[in-house]
């Protein structure tokens, strides 16, 4: 089938119209760190990070279809547009998902991951291949009715219909999409061109590393060029410069040479892991990074209160430990050491609460980069 992209042997690379998706997720990104400052609370945080996992499962599931059909072809390109346009609309009802826009989230959510899924069931002939996509849209129409009714009801009583509807989808990969009488979905179906798969999630990683550059360059020009702004900003740069390398450095090439390395079923297993869920608080840690250090580039001066030294250090601190679960799964020597880097930074919040926050984002940066250099150093 002509849909179907050519797999030649060769390294397969991300299309350009995949990387013009990806501009619609630059301002999904955008708008959850917006919120995150706008709520510095638990239950702020809790709207957050629910937010951040559905706006990642939705690019996810794409970056999958993505995966075995050619962007490059006009109807597949015209699903993908679909997508974009849906995408685009559940951003801009992030602000207020949890006020008056929740429908608006929620029907975008389910038009998306419906729309893309019964084109890929239209356009299959019947086989072990049609029949994954069966089953993947099967689950999607079974959330469907409880993300339109948490829609329909009014602010905090969301939770309930939305949090089942979330764990429904997150729950569909785990058991390979079972439903009764079909059983799982093959997973020899599953199979992934380890390079691309790779390069696309690594391109989100830079999706949201550039939001946190984004959101200091316009902290920064929106206050007083004061010396210790501008030492701010170049403290953040730093650090997000570490975490670039933290990931970049090794760890990215690393896991993406074991996926591509591995058994075929065995690939599209490592993937779903790897990907779908153990990247989830890589990027969850960049966005939460972002936020504390645009706090620490507008106010340098003031001392950090509890709530922005957990953002400060939780940030890096999850990251980490995404890295560190990454890298586990793949069976990578020494997986687990950014995972006592990770405890050490967030075990130190309480402390560098009543710091200026400048100074406990420089001390921060400095354990980063020493973090990356030991990465970098280290045999793989």
């Amino acid at each position: 089938m002509r849909l179907i992209r050519r797999r030649t042997g060769g390294e397969q690379r991300a299309t350009f119209f995949e990387l013009f998706f990806d501009l619609v997720y630059v301002f999904a990104i955008t708008q959850l760190s917006h919120y995150v400052l706008a709520d510095l609370s638990w239950a702020g945080a809790g709207r957050a990070a629910f937010l951040l996992v559905v706006v990642c499962w939705a690019w996810n599931y794409t970056t999958w279809m993505a995966n075995w059909f050619d962007p490059d072809t006009v109807a597949v390109r015209l699903v993908l547009v679909f997508v974009m346009l849906a995408s685009l609309l559940m951003a801009v009802a992030v602000p207020d998902a949890f006020g008056e826009r929740g429908l608006l989230f929620a029907a975008s959510y389910v038009a998306l991951q419906i729309g893309r899924n019964a084109f890929v069931v239209a356009v299959t002939p019947a086989g072990a291949f049609h029949r994954n996509f069966v089953q993947i849209l099967s689950w999607s129409v079974l959330s469907a009715p409880l993300w339109i009714a948490g829609g329909l009801v009014d602010g905090e009583a969301r939770w309930a219909p939305w949090g089942a509807a979330l764990l429904v989808d997150l729950v569909a990969p785990l058991v390979q999409y079972w439903i009764p009488r079909m059983g799982q979905a093959p997973a020899t179906e599953w199979q992934v061109d380890g390079n691309h798969f790779a390069e696309r999630f690594q391109l989100f990683v830079i999706i949201a590393l550039g939001e946190s550059i984004v959101l200091a360059g316009v902290t920064a020009s929106e206050s007083d060029l004061t010396a210790a702004v501008v030492v701010a900003l170049g403290v953040a740069f730093l650090l997000s410069t570490a975490l670039w390398w933290l990931y970049f450095g090794q760890v990215a090439e690393a896991v993406a040479r074991r996926i591509a390395q591995c058994a075929p079923t065995e690939a599209g297993r490592l993937g779903r892991d790897v990907y779908t869920y153990l990247h989830l608080p890589i990027i969850a840690g960049i966005v939460l990074s972002a936020v504390g250090l645009e706090l620490v580039i507008a106010h340098p001066h003031d001392e950090l209160h509890l709530a922005g030294a957990l953002v400060t250090c939780g940030g890096p601190a999850l990251f980490l430990a995404g890295l560190a679960a990454c890298c586990a799964r793949v069976r990578r020597r020494q997986a687990w050491w950014p995972l006592a880097v990770a405890v050490v930074v967030i075990g130190c919040a309480p402390l560098v609460a009543g710091v200026p926050s400048l100074a406990a984002a420089g001390g921060l940066t400095a354990v980063l980069i020493g973090a990356a250099v030991v990465e970098q150093t280290r045999p793989d």
